[in-house]
This record gives C-alpha cells, sequence and structure tokens, in this order.
C-alpha cells in the first residue's frame, strides 16, 4: 500500500482538492451580519428562495445534468445485455464460496442497493435481505452502489480509488490495498477493477474455508461459471472468444458486473429538475432546506456538488465527525482497540495514527431509500443524523444505541479520543429554528430522492431464476418505502432485458407462507416429461423429495408438504426452497416456515 502512497493520501485527505470545492465560494455563504435575502417575492413576482436558490447553484457549477454525462464518459452506450448478465451474476450465490451469500445479499433493491442493516451481515446468514436478516456481523454498513459509477473513490475508507480523482479515468491508476496494488489498473472504469475484489472478501461471501490467496478464490469462482453451459452461452453472447471456446475470465466477470452498476444511476432528483429549469420542480420547504444546506447549515463544505464531487454531494475526502462507535455482539472482522470495540477507518489503509477515525463523506443522494445511516449505521432516522452533524459533542455524548438490533447495543467503544479529532467544521454547534430544521430534512429526504431508487420499481430487478439453477434469497420489502416509484417528471427505469424462460419449461407456484399444515406446491409444466420435486435448505442439502422423476402430461399439479423431512421428522423454523426439474429445465420457490 506504499505504492503511489502520496497520491492515495492526497486523494482521501483532501490535499489536491481546492478549497472552493470544500466550502462552496463567497458568494454561496451567508453571514450573520447580512443573513439570507428574506423569503418572499421580487419585482417580477418570482419566489425569492428560487432566485437565490438558481443563484447558488449558479455558482457551484451544479447543472442538474450529471446522468446525462454517463456514456460520453464512458465513450460508448452502455450495454443492456451485458449488463443484464452482470445482474444474474449479482443474484447468483455461485460467486460466493461460502455458498450463502452474493452482491444483493448486501446491496439489496429493497433499500437502493445499500444495506438493509446497520453494520452488514455476509456469509453464514439466514438467507433473508431485509430487517430480519440475521448472522455474524461485519465491521461497517454496506454503502449504496447507485450512482457509484460517478465516484472517485469506494468504502468508507476509500481503500478503493481511481488516483486521478476521475472513475473514467486510468492514466493514474486504480489503486487498491495488497496483494492487487495498481495491477488493475488496465481496466477502462474503476467499477471494472472493484468488481475483483468482493468475491475475495472471506466475511462477506467467500468464507473461511477455502484455502488460497484472492487469486486462488478467483479461480475457484471461475471453475464454477466455467462449469455451467448457461452462463457460458451467456457470457458468449457477450464475449466472442467464449463463444469460440475460450474460457470465462475475471475482466469479463468485472465488466459485466460494472455493466449492471450503470444501469443504476439515478438522479432525477427534485433538485436536478430545478436546476435544468422545472420552477416548480421543489416544494418551497425543500428550496428552503436546500438553502440552508448550500448556506448557514454548511453541509456543503464536506457534501461537495462541484468539481470532483460529480454532484454527488460528497467531497469524497476523509473526515472525523464524532460517530458514536458500534460493535457487535458476534463478528466475523477483527475491530480495533485495546478491547477490540473500535473502528480506526483510514488508519487501516495507511498505518498512520493521524488518520484515525477518519471515514469518507457519505454521498447524499437518494439517502431516503437507507435504514441507517453513518459508516455503522448508530443513527436511524434521517432526523438524527442531522442533528449530530448540528451539535456533534451532545449528540455523541448522550447518544444510546437502544433503537439498534439487540447484537448492537453494547457495549459501546470510547467516544472521548474519537471527539478529539473531530474536524474543525462541526466544533461549533449549528443552530436552527424547528422549522428551519424540518426543511434541511425535507429537502435531504424529498429534495435528493429519485423515485426510480424505490423499492418498488428496483425489486424488478431481481431474478425469478439464475443460470447455475440455485435459489435466490429472500428479499423482504420496506413496507414504508414500497410507493409506487412514479413522480411528476421523473425518467422510467431503465429497461434490462429479460433471460425468456424455455418454451417447453415448467413453473412452481407456492401458496403462502405457513405455520402449521400444509404447504401446497403448483407445478404447471409445458409439456410432457420425467419432473423432480423437491425442498431443499439454504444450505442446499435436500430435506425431502416430493416428486422422484415422475411422468407427467402437460399441465398443472398440485402436490402438497407436510413439513417434514424424508425420514418424517418435522423440520425446524426457516426459509426452504422447492425446486421442480423438467429436462434441462428448472423453476425454484421459496417457502417460509414460521412458528
Amino acid at each position: 500500500m506504499r505504492l503511489h502512497l502520496h497520491k492515495l493520501l492526497a486523494l482521501v485527505i483532501g490535499l489536491s482538492v481546492p478549497v472552493a470545492v470544500w466550502l462552496g465560494a463567497p458568494a454561496v455563504e451567508s453571514r450573520a451580519d447580512d443573513g439570507p435575502a428574506p423569503i418572499g417575492a421580487d419585482a417580477s413576482g418570482n419566489p425569492a428562495p428560487s432566485r437565490q436558490l438558481r443563484s447558488v447553484l449558479a455558482t457551484l457549477g451544479f447543472t442538474g445534468r450529471i446522468e446525462e454525462s454517463l456514456e460520453s464518459r464512458l465513450g460508448r452506450p452502455v450495454d443492456g445485455q451485458l449488463a443484464d448478465l452482470g445482474r444474474l451474476l449479482w443474484f447468483d450465490t455461485i460467486t460466493g464460496l461460502n455458498d450463502d451469500n452474493s452482491c444483493g445479499g448486501c446491496h439489496s433493491p429493497t433499500n437502493g442497493f445499500g444495506d438493509t442493516q446497520s453494520i452488514a451481515i455476509g456469509i453464514d446468514n439466514n438467507n433473508l435481505v431485509g430487517p430480519n436478516r440475521t448472522g455474524p456481523r461485519n465491521q461497517r454498513r454496506t454503502p449504496l452502489v447507485i450512482n457509484n459509477a460517478f465516484y472517485p473513490s469506494l468504502m468508507w475508507n476509500s481503500r478503493f480509488a481511481s488516483l486521478s480523482q476521475n472513475p473514467f479515468d486510468n492514466s493514474d491508476g486504480f489503486v487498491f490495498p495488497p496483494p492487487e496494488g495498481l495491477t488493475l489498473s488496465h481496466l477502462d472504469h474503476l467499477l471494472q477493477s472493484q468488481a475483483f475484489i468482493p468475491p475475495t472478501e472471506r466475511n462477506e461471501v467467500a468464507g473461511f474455508v477455502f484455502p488460497g490467496d484472492n487469486f486462488a478464490i478467483r479461480d475457484e469462482v471461475l471453475r464454477r461459471l466455467n462449469g455451467i453451459d448457461a452462463y457460458r452461452q451467456l457470457f458468449g453472447r457477450s464475449f466472442p472468444e467464449v463463444r469460440h471456446g475460450a474460457p470465462i475470465s475475471f475482466e469479463m466477470f468485472g465488466r459485466a458486473i460494472a455493466e449492471f452498476e450503470f444501469t443504476l444511476v439515478f438522479t432525477d432528483t427534485p433538485l436536478d429538475r430545478f436546476a435544468r429549469g422545472d420552477d416548480d420542480a421543489m416544494s418551497a420547504s425543500q428550496k428552503r432546506g436546500a438553502l440552508l444546506f448550500f448556506g448557514r447549515a454548511g453541509c456543503v463544505g464536506c457534501h461537495a456538488v462541484s468539481g470532483t464531487s460529480n454532484e454527488m454531494f460528497s467531497d469524497f475526502t476523509m473526515h472525523v465527525i464524532g460517530v458514536p462507535q458500534i460493535a457487535p455482539a458476534v463478528t466475523n472482522s477483527v475491530f480495533d482497540g485495546r478491547d477490540a470495540n473500535e473502528d480506526f477507518g483510514l488508519e487501516q489503509v495507511t498505518g498512520n495514527p493521524n488518520d484515525r477515525y477518519m471515514f469518507r463523506t457519505s454521498p447524499l443522494r437518494n439517502l431516503a431509500v437507507m435504514p441507517a445511516f453513518m459508516h455503522n449505521g448508530c443513527f436511524t432516522t434521517i432526523e438524527d443524523a442531522v442533528r449530530h452533524h448540528l451539535d456533534v459533542f451532545t449528540s455523541a455524548r448522550t447518544y444510546r444505541p437502544s433503537v439498534l438490533d439487540a447484537d448492537l447495543q453494547g457495549p459501546m467503544g470510547p467516544i472521548k479520543p474519537v471527539l478529539k479529532r473531530v474536524d474543525q467544521r462541526l466544533r461549533n454547534p449549528i443552530a436552527l429554528t424547528e422549522e428551519e430544521f424540518d426543511d434541511l430534512v425535507t429537502f435531504l429526504h424529498e429534495g435528493l430522492l429519485d423515485p426510480r431508487a424505490l423499492p418498488a420499481n428496483l425489486m424488478t430487478l431481481i431474478p425469478q431464476s439464475v443460470p447455475s439453477g440455485r435459489p435466490t434469497m429472500v428479499f423482504e420489502a420496506p413496507a414504508a418505502l414500497a410507493a409506487t416509484a412514479t413522480s411528476r417528471g421523473a425518467s422510467p427505469a431503465r429497461s434490462l432485458p429479460r433471460v425468456p424462460p424455455p418454451a417447453d419449461g415448467i413453473r412452481l407456484a407456492v401458496e403462502g407462507e405457513v405455520t402449521h399444515g400444509q404447504v401446497e406446491l403448483e407445478v404447471t409444466t409445458a409439456r410432457e416429461g420425467p419432473v423432480s420435486l423437491r425442498l431443499y435448505d439454504v444450505a442446499g442439502r435436500q430435506v425431502r423429495a416430493l416428486l422422484d422423476r415422475e411422468w407427467l402430461g402437460a399441465g398443472v399439479r398440485h402436490v402438497e408438504w407436510d413439513g417434514r423431512n424424508d425420514a418424517g421428522e418435522r423440520v425446524a423454523r426457516g426459509v426452504y426452497f422447492a425446486r421442480a426439474v423438467l429436462g434441462t429445465a428448472t423453476a425454484d420457490r421459496r417457502v417460509v416456515l414460521l412458528e
């Protein structure tokens, strides 16, 4: 990690970022002696907040058109076919050597392709993705993936970064921790390089049983993918060399995953539409909140929108902001400090104690779909996260983790050493009236939300089946956010091509979730042939064979499962999977047994 360390430090600490990008231009600042312009109307009848906000956005160079720049910066259109292959890989546990997690297990479409937890749960989970997910915790909250095509650095400690501060530019290299270093710099985009890393993470998907280093893990993932005809056919559609017999490579895997992420750019918010000229895109409260954000509340000092921030509301540099220290009761990660209940942040990357407790500024777009905030999810409402920023010392000293899951409620790590390092810009409280506070929260919650990021839209990307034939995980839709993803002026969601089911295939339906009694499964076959119907647990072990190559004609067949295994014993409460097979066609459905 010492390679190009001076450039990395400049990137993560912000030495190469102009001060004007951090703090905004002087015209943006609202001074105590003159204050903001009064809320009223000018001589032309235009609302004063609109006039002020247009001036601020013009000063900062905020266009509201960052999404339009994606393909020009890529130098090509987004490849829908390759993106859909990446989508299937995203949800397939075949790429995780522990066989129980995938990208989608932590980057969930139920929450903006981010975490459903305050601190992520990777391997050894209960196959649920949502509030009821259980298992050993990792160290931090999983960040959102949507819009990360524009991020110059990735992860809470910026350990994956473009040294040019441009994710579309590999000229200075893409830097990663050892053993990769700069070896992935030949790829075109930071996301293509970053995709090499998650399959090697032991606590996320790889597990701790498989021997070997990162390269051996990737070789095993490739062995799995190359052993599945359906994946070879899909990769062959996008990579002619595979079609002609060459093996699937990890570069191909990285390009497919990144291409899917390129389709997850959602920046059509009320603020963006206002910046493009729609005066009615924002409510009066959102406009007042935006003026506070860019002015007296000081948010734009770190949540920048100019220059290399790519209008993402982050300076992508590192700060200490006094976040209370949360440590899980059960974890598969190694925490820092004497009592193993601290997270040293950037110091883990640089080895420099002066970087302790520093974390990258979180981008703020679509934060309304997030269930928790900060690198460890210690706050579970936008309101509490804002209150912390307005008065860090009071918030940190009085914080109690009672709102978190039971395994995150203590004991907490020490707060005094964190507060000693708090960024100077947060050392003095910022006073807002109750109305101003509500306006600021409204802007953050509504003014920066693209409706396409809501679960009702993104959950349509969850495949019914994946090419490996494995069952997918159970995704719990957050009821509070399951609104229809439509809004005046909002762009429609990108449409990705779907893999068509075979014309002579098989379908499987399950009648509800049960606590007692029979589970009814409906098998529909498009042609006659031998049909197998089996139940599996989350580890892929057979629980019950209900049909064993029984010859069925075309049509519908109802089969009941009494909740017992092949030995006649009642199975435990949990998630199970029914799989129906007809020739090479398969269909999977989830069965949840509750007490």
